[in-house]
């Protein structure tokens, strides 16, 4: 999402590379360059112009150390900026109440509210281990209730059913009330939006507000909404006591400005993301972790954290073993690190959290990955269609058996070649490393990775 603006960014602060000290002249050139990066980026112009004048005041009274350079120094400043812009640190939910403790979500229709609704039920019951109770009180579009119901049973969270003909407020409260019959710990409410802002709705949702006195109040906005989401954000923030936001569609095209622009004019804490589609595509936010994203730094922090959460530690363990001896590594471990970089959200969640430098690396004349979230899904095929002796002893597969695997992945025989080259590369990676070759590696690697020498 952030492509563009670390892009601009980047190629800013290569300008000072040069430089031999930090002036008044070279910095006003590359603020300059920053400023439009950001309106570019659909930051608001109160927002950029704040920004512009606190890393200029800042740069132009810092002291380049010896082991800095100009650039490295002006960076620091930009992340520092950037890191006070966002928030900080992360904003922990407040559940410290007598149980339920209430999760009221606000926002316009298609912002992604329903959805994140269940993704923060989830979240809640993973990593809070809470007892969540989701009610829909959006009587005015068809078929939202039938769509929270939906994702209720998808994350095996309880459902409080409504029809369209009650009331949003004796919604909410008759759901107040089984939340506390039922010994529930969190009631998520999720409200009516409308296509803009209006009194109605307005009036409806501080009506709720005072009916079931929630905890926590979430501003749900959607990143690709850009200059449009801080007036929304304006809005709702004078209407109701938000204690939070939280950003969908983060993964999407939009240029990003929302993320640093809405907590600037909320004063409220971005407290979430959310990424794709999937229920369980909701993070906490980190001001720090994105403002290293947006500087092209790489978000190594969360990516350690996503491989906690998803990698089997007895698997990886033996998978270790195999790096360690050069031996065994076959097609179904192969496949088995495919499902786990997909329960991680694919190449371009990887791609994303990777420092810039990496990431270019990894991908092809074209700007694109190598091997897509596509192509995963084509290996995967490939291999499911071989048997278990297959893709243990791969020498066996000659023509007839390609053809046949071929056929059965819905996929040319070019393809499984393809796919049984890549398989030797890793082999033959993994035995120089036993090897203790990894030196060799690394030598080979020079020149091809971006900043290497």
């Amino acid at each position: 999402m952030f492509d563009n603006l670390t892009g601009r960014l980047s190629q800013v602060l290569k300008t000072l590379r040069g430089e031999a000290r930090l002036t008044e002249e070279n910095i006003t050139d590359a603020l300059r360059e920053v400023r439009m990066a950001l309106l570019e980026a659909d930051v608001a112009l109160p927002v950029v112009r704040d920004f512009i004048a606190r890393i200029r005041e800042k740069a132009l009274g810092q002291e380049v150390m010896g082991s800095l350079t100009p650039g490295q120094a002006v960076v620091g400043v930009v992340h520092k900026e950037l890191v006070a812009l966002m928030g900080e640190k992360n904003d922990d939910l407040n559940l410290a109440t007598t149980p339920p403790a209430v999760i009221l979500m606000a926002g316009l229709q298609g912002s992604g509210k329903t959805t994140t609704s269940g993704k923060l039920a989830k979240w809640l019951a993973e990593n809070r281990k809470k007892k969540v109770l989701l009610v829909s009180c959006d009587i005015y579009r068809p078929a939202a209730i039938e769509q929270l119901k939906l994702v209720a049973t998808q994350i095996g969270a309880d459902f409080f059913p409504s029809t369209g003909e009650q009331k949003p407020v004796a919604i909410a409260e008759a759901a107040l009330d089984f939340a506390r019959r039922h010994y529930h710990d969190v009631l998520i409410v999720d409200t009516a939006g409308r296509l803009a802002i209006d009194e109605m709705m307005m009036n409806e949702i501080r009506e709720l507000h005072a009916a079931v006195k929630p905890i926590e109040t979430l501003f749900v906005v959607d990143s690709m909404q850009g200059q449009d989401a801080v007036n929304v954000a304006k809005a709702f923030s004078e209407a109701l006591p938000l204690t939070g936001v939280v950003l969908t569609k983060l993964d999407g095209d939009a240029r990003g400005g929302a993320a640093l622009s809405v907590r600037h004019v909320t004063g409220k804490p971005i407290k979430f993301v959310g990424v794709g589609e999937k229920l369980n595509g909701l993070e906490a936010f980190h001001p720090d972790r994105m403002a290293s994203r947006i500087l092209g730094m790489g978000d190594v922090l969360s990516l350690i954290e996503d491989v906690q959460k998803t990698v089997d530690i007895a698997d990886a363990e033996k998978l270790a073993k195999k790096f360690k001896t050069g031996k065994g590594f076959d097609l179904e471990d192969f496949k088995q690190q495919i499902g786990q970089m997909k329960k991680m959200g694919g190449v371009s969640a990887l791609m994303d959290k990777l420092p810039g430098q990496l990431a270019q690396a990894a991908k092809g004349a074209q700007g694109s990955t190598q091997m897509d979230d596509k192509a995963l899904r084509r290996i995967e095929g490939i291999i499911n269609s071989m048997t278990p002796k297959e893709r243990t002893y791969p020498d066996l597969l000659k023509a007839s058996r390609k053809r046949r695997i071929a056929a059965g992945a819905g996929v040319t025989v070019q393809e499984v070649n393809q796919l049984l080259k890549q398989f030797e590369q890793t082999q033959k990676m993994m035995k120089m490393m036993a090897k203790g070759g990894m030196q060799k590696m690394l030598r080979g690697l020079q020149g091809r990775i971006p900043g290497m020498r």
